[in-house]
């Protein structure tokens, strides 16, 4: 079960369809995941103006760099397509299912998903938030799965829609092909579950904090971090003083998901608490079922020569990490062999 964020009626955004429709891509009990890699580090605009400059950060020997197309930087608003992607295949793979880096959307869907309104200016908002995450060009050296990457790539290769009655009538659909960067890290397994709640914080800021804290606390019980560190890792483009208001607005709101936000003056550290519901949820995730000999020995066949026991161990892990409890546990891991021969290649 998933913790109720404090304060919610009045610090976040209403729920606009607290009764989701049942097939809503597949993830009924909207379970949002997002890429580590993106919450680690900046990839994201998190003005509601057009960004056209280009962004360079290093850190710890990471180092990104991120430039506009003609309709600016992709915006931390944008994103909510790719975790709506990610959340989908996420889903395929934990019922052992087919995924290609190639989703198809409904729109509708997608807008409730995301805690949209569905008129007309929010179609086309996601119309052109598509355009900005297919422009945004990003170099990396940052790795996904078993692979580092120094190329120029895109958050999307490719996107199609269909709208109802010619150009200027409602997005129906859209098709998104996802870079290769982003599809090996889904395949690698680096994404992390988000809150319900994320998609109703107010701010963009506020968005980019509960990552920074979902990715370096986790479900550890507190977290620390300096102020001039967490404004870099945020990404945004405020000074200290103005960053240092909103991190004592989340203080004293006590509105973040997930995590209880203090600030000590005095050494200017922030520190995030873990409220508890993700520490209970992890013992909750713990899968205890068995696998039968039969199950064992297909998964040899699919195992390229690794040790079978020890990719079970990293199977049952990976199922904890995520809270996956597999209703064909043979087939589902029978598929997590074969997506590990493929990530990570045959044993020599």
């Amino acid at each position: 079960m998933v913790p109720e964020t404090p304060n919610a009626h009045e610090q976040l955004l209403p729920d606009r369809h607290p009764q989701h429709d049942l097939f809503i891509c597949d993830v009924a009990d909207a379970v949002l995941k997002d890429l580590i890699p993106s919450m680690e580090h900046p990839f994201y605009s998190l003005s509601k103006k057009p960004e056209r400059h280009a962004r360079r950060y290093e850190h710890n020997g990471n180092w990104i760099e991120v430039r506009p197309g003609i309709r600016g930087l992709a915006t931390i608003y944008d994103k909510d397509i790719l975790i709506y992607c990610v959340s989908q295949i996420m889903a395929k793979l934990n019922k052992g299912e087919r995924v290609s880096p190639r989703v198809r959307i409904n729109s509708r869907e997608l807008l409730q998903f995301t805690n949209r309104g569905t008129g007309g200016r929010d179609y086309m908002a996601l119309a052109e938030a598509l355009e900005r995450l297919g422009d945004t060009r990003i170099s990396t050296n940052i790795r996904t799965g078993d692979e580092e990457q120094f190329s120029t790539f895109g958050l999307i290769d490719a996107a199609s829609m269909r709208r109802k009655h010619g150009l200027d009538g409602r997005l129906l659909w859209c098709e998104v092909k996802l870079s290769d960067w982003v599809f090996n890290a889904i395949r690698a397994q680096e994404v992390l579950t988000l809150h319900r709640d994320y998609f109703r914080l107010r701010k963009p800021l506020e968005r980019r904090i509960y990552e920074v804290a979902r990715k370096h606390c986790g479900d550890q019980p507190q977290w620390s971090v300096g102020l001039k560190l967490l404004l870099y890792k945020s990404g945004s483009q405020s000074n200290l003083k103005k960053f240092r208001l909103m991190i004592r607005n989340l203080v004293d709101n006590d509105h973040l998901p997930d995590y209880r936000v203090t600030f000590d003056t005095e050494t200017d550290k922030v520190t995030f608490v873990n409220r508890g519901g993700l520490c209970d949820l992890k013992e909750a995730r713990s899968w205890q079922g068995h696998l039968g000999p039969g199950d064992i020995d297909a998964a040899r066949e699919k195992a390229g020569g690794w040790d079978i026991y020890m990719l079970e161990q990293n199977w049952r892990e990976w199922m904890t990490k995520n809270g996956i409890h597999p209703k064909f546990p043979g087939a589902h891991f029978k598929s997590f062999c074969a997506s590990w021969v493929e990530n990570n290649g045959r044993a020599s």
